[in-house]
């Protein structure tokens, strides 16, 4: 699956078995978004199980969550879910001030998600 890149933001989508994974990398905001836009236009009409990883994504802001937050609502209406891996500080702690945490399922790693039986 494709790779896109900007200055200081990637984001790779990978197909595993019961799985498509993006893995982001750098910072993600306003002026970065776009690859992520489309990566996530690219894997969210088909439903299916999205799991985005954060793992090296070392920033995000509001355009961030708000693309996350509108793929989760699509992916639950195309019958899939998307769910998150990695989050670390400090990037989990913007997803807990906003209480975003509490409306994706979370996981340690991409290992741990697809031990864990898929929840729509």
């Amino acid at each position: 699956m494709p790779t896109a890149s900007g200055e200081r933001f990637t984001v790779e989508a990978r197909s595993l078995p019961g799985a498509t994974v993006l893995v982001m990398a750098g910072e993600l905001d306003h002026d970065t978004a776009e690859p992520l836009r489309q990566a996530l236009d690219a894997t969210w009409q088909d439903g299916g199980r999205l799991l985005v990883d954060l793992s090296r994504l070392d920033f995000c802001d509001s355009t961030g969550l708000n693309l996350l937050l509108h793929g989760r609502l699509v992916m639950r209406q195309a019958g899939g879910t998307l769910e998150l891996v990695g989050l670390h500080p400090p990037v989990a702690r913007m997803f807990h001030i906003t209480g975003a945490d509490r409306l994706f399922q979370v996981h340690a790693d991409v290992e741990a998600a697809l031990a864990h039986p898929q929840r729509t």
